[in-house]
């Protein structure tokens, strides 16, 4: 999950001067956000500092980021001319901040943790530039999706097409993983999202075997559908707070890891319950060989960072000593 956010005060201290697509496009403040979780925190990756709607710009598409509201699409996809609109993109020569932001990261690690890239999945997308906004319940695109499936399977397509190449292109770049964010697919029946979304998911995943990275896929909000997500592919499967972790496993399979799976809201408790809380993730997943401890989403605002920090040492501590 993204790490350097509004409760990490390195990170403040940058935001107090630039608003979020100002430290995207800066390769250098890029670079500084994404290390100073290892740096402030001492957890065990870094993700490279970016936005969903980052490669979605270079497609042609007006987009802001609106603080506490998300990306705002000027003009929302309706129509087939609207997809046809939408250009292909050559990652390297359209997004070259992306690209030296995660140079710059790679050498200010120096090797000390993994650097994670990542891209939203084509349904997330697909929600933000249908929907113009975030949305509660995604009505509009489930709309177009059932009244206009010409139009929809296009813009899954093309929108497949990007995320390949730009997955392709940060590996390439040096990243360690890369991690697919399929945030809104949560509001999908499992018919639905078989139909309408799998095809499109797997493609991705697919065209990145053999790359030599780890895949991870990301999904909040859906222990309806691990049986369909692991068929869409992945090898690490990020799992929320909402399903334990060993039931998630036996629904996903022994042959993948899974990442997770602690509320993030537990950070604001005292520390007594945040290590009772911690120990029995770390408790459920040590019943295999494959378990990243993680949030069950990102860091929210206001989180102590003397809580994350606690967490992190204590994670640290009872992998070493072996706990069971």
């Amino acid at each position: 999950m993204r790490q350097a956010g509004r409760y990490l005060p390195s990170y403040q201290k940058i935001r107090e001067k630039h608003d979020i697509m100002q430290i995207v496009k800066s390769p250098r403040l890029a670079s500084q956000a994404a290390t100073s979780p290892v740096d402030d925190l001492g957890v065990d990756a870094a993700i490279i500092f970016s936005d969903i709607m980052v490669p979605v710009e270079a497609m042609g598409v007006s987009v802001r980021i609106e603080e506490n509201e998300g990306p705002i699409i000027a003009h929302p996809i309706v129509s087939i001319r609207d997809v046809e609109s939408l250009q292909s993109i050559e990652p390297y020569q359209q997004l070259p901040n992306v690209f030296d932001g995660i140079e710059l990261t790679l050498k200010s690690l120096d090797g000390r943790v993994p650097l994670i890239g990542f891209s939203a999945a084509p349904f997330t997308l697909a929600s933000y530039l249908i929907e113009g906004k975030r949305s509660r319940d995604f009505d509009t695109t489930k709309k177009l999706m059932y009244s206009n499936p010409d139009v929809w399977h296009a813009l899954m397509n093309k929108l497949t097409h990007m995320i390949t190449d730009y997955l392709r292109a940060q590996i390439d770049a040096g990243v360690h993983a890369v991690q697919i964010f399929d945030t809104w697919v949560e509001s999908l029946s499992p018919d639905d999202y078989s139909e309408h979304v799998l095809e499109y998911s797997r493609k991705i995943f697919r065209s990145l075997e053999g790359r030599g990275v780890p895949r991870i896929h990301y999904s909040r909000g859906s222990g309806n559908l691990l049986d369909r997500l692991r068929n869409a592919g992945g090898d690490v499967f990020s799992i929320d707070w909402r399903v334990p972790l060993d039931e998630a496993w036996e629904k996903l399979g022994p042959d993948v890891a899974v990442q997770g799976n602690l509320e993030p809201t537990v950070l604001f408790a005292d520390t007594t319950t945040l290590y009772s809380k911690a120990d029995d993730v770390l408790k459920r997943g040590s019943s295999q060989y494959g378990h990243i401890f993680n949030l069950g989403r990102g860091v929210l605002p206001g989180t102590p960072v003397d809580s994350v920090r606690r967490l992190v040492d204590y994670v640290h501590e009872w992998t070493r000593d072996g706990r069971n």
